[in-house]
């Protein structure tokens, strides 16, 4: 089961994160793992690009880089050396 209770959050989408002030949407909650599987279920149903952002940005940047990014990788998520990668950022 996946969800908050109060601001504890289990893996998953969590739309909580729209209540602090200039918050994002909604935020993926989990381990690397976890957030890179649930990337795959987005991709699975058509989703190719995302916009991420993170509290505080740049250490989020290099969490998602150094933890999630590897996942991605490992799962054939990233297009690294094809024509037309499967996810891309911009940057």
């Amino acid at each position: 089961m996946t969800g908050c209770a109060g601001w504890r959050c289990t893996p998953g989408p969590w739309a909580g994160i729209g209540l602090v002030p200039g918050g994002a949407g909604t935020a993926l909650v989990g381990s690397h793992a976890e957030v890179a599987g649930l990337v795959e279920e987005y991709h699975a149903v058509g989703v190719e690009e995302f916009v991420l952002s993170g509290y505080p940005h740049l250490e989020e940047a290099y969490r998602f880089g150094e933890g999630v990014r590897p996942e991605l990788a490992r799962r054939g998520l990233l297009g690294v050396g094809q024509a037309a990668p499967v996810l891309t950022s911009a940057g």
